[in-house]
This record gives C-alpha cells, structure tokens and sequence, in this order.
C-alpha cells in the first residue's frame, strides 16, 4: 500500500520547543518516502483508529505509536449558568500556569520525543494563552468560596461550533461532580454563541474523562493514534 501525506510545518511548537516538527496530513499528494527525508527532527501524524493498513505502513517506516485519542461531540440543549465558575482574568494566570503544569505534566509531549519537562511547559503556556484569547478564545475558572483553583476549562469557536482545549479539575477537587459542571459551563458558554456542538478530544488512557463525556450525553465520534518518527541524527 502507497501511503501520500502533505507537510504541515509546526511552526509555533518548533519556536516553542526549540525542535524543528510537522504533521504529516494523510491523504495528500507528497509520497510518504518523499516526506521522510524532509528536513525535521520530529514528525508527527495522527491516524484514524480503523486505518490499520496506514498504521502498519508508518510502522514500518519508523514511526511510533505515542497515545490514542478519543474525539466526543455534545449536542447544546438547555443549559444553566454554573455557579462557582467564572471566566478567568489576567491577574489569574500565574495560578493557572501552574495548575496546568500540574494537571497535564503527561501528555504526547514527553520524552523520548520531547524533555522532561515539555508537557507542563506547553499547556502552562495553553492556558495563559487561553486566557489571553491569543488561542482558544477563553477560559473558565472554578475556585471555592476562599478563592482556592478548583478547576478550568479553556474553549474556543471553530467552524461554527465549540471545542474545549483543555478541562482539569485539580486533585483535591476530584470526585464531587466538578468535572461535570465545567462541562455544563463549556455547554452553556457554547449556547450563549448560538453554537449546536461542543467537541473534546481525551486520551483514550484517559477513562475518568471518557466516562464523564459519555455520562453527560456526549457520543463518541472517533478514536485515532498519535504516531511520531525521530530523524536519524540526533533530536
């Protein structure tokens, strides 16, 4: 089988990890042995779950699985403002930056592909930037009556409907149904805009997030595998 990608270079990860990368789009029009001896460091791709033939060809050419992934949709019914749960301001950040560092300092950017400390790096940067409006437009604060993080959800608008970025409930909040109202605040941010749909993607590791999607009514849409293949020279 002839496996044809196009190159889609990642120039906001190449400037922020100081790693030259690209994602490989299937079904382009480049040769997959053209594409590979393109000079990057790190290719990504990302390849539907049920496409067991591209993920044997990739395999063969040295990429490596990194995490699956799981892409929900919600339809937007009747939804209710959350109390508790507030739209993040600048003179927040610093405590989101660091909450996110926490929550996601394991993700598929971690080593052998990126440093050690990458993951928590770059979704500290996601959420300022999400509160910024600088990338997903915004983002939803939890705290207590003491002021305390509980939790956060970044969104944005694409292509008519609402996708979250990022959803955390940090640890000491866990197990009291937070999750859930993050989820109805994205719901309720996303009717306000007069969108029908709120996507989120998970890791299919991720079993207390895909339960919560399903559990809330979101139906499970795709399922796909992150693969990543390392130049020969030395990252």
């Amino acid at each position: 089988m002839s496996v044809h990608v196009n190159i889609n270079p990642l120039h906001w990860e190449q400037d922020f990890f100081g790693l030259s990368s690209a994602r490989l789009d299937l079904d382009g029009e480049m040769p997959l042995a053209e594409a590979l001896a393109a000079p990057y460091a790190l290719l990504q791709v990302k390849v539907p779950a049920d496409r067991s033939t591209t993920l044997d060809v990739l395999s063969q050419h040295g990429f490596q699985l990194v995490e699956g992934e799981a892409d929900f949709c919600l339809t937007i019914a009747a939804t209710e403002r959350q109390s508790g749960i507030r739209i993040a301001r600048e003179s927040q950040i610093p405590l989101l930056r660091s909450a996110a560092a926490e929550v996601f300092s394991q993700s598929r950017f971690r080593a052998p592909w990126f440093s050690a400390d990458a993951s928590s790096r770059f979704y500290a940067q996601w959420v300022e930037n999400a509160v910024r409006g600088t990338f997903d437009h915004q983002c939803l604060l939890a705290s207590d009556e003491q002021g305390n993080l509980l939790g956060f959800a970044s969104l944005r608008e694409q292509s008519g409907e609402g996708r979250i970025g990022l959803l955390a409930v940090m640890p000491d909040a866990r197990g009291n149904g937070l999750g859930e109202r993050l989820l109805l605040a994205a719901a309720d941010w996303c009717r306000v805009r007069r969108l029908s749909h709120l996507r989120v993607a998970t890791q299919l590791s991720n079993l207390a997030a895909m339960r919560l999607y399903s559990r809330s009514g979101a139906r499970l849409e795709s399922t796909a595998y992150w693969l990543y293949r390392k130049n020969h020279d030395s990252i």
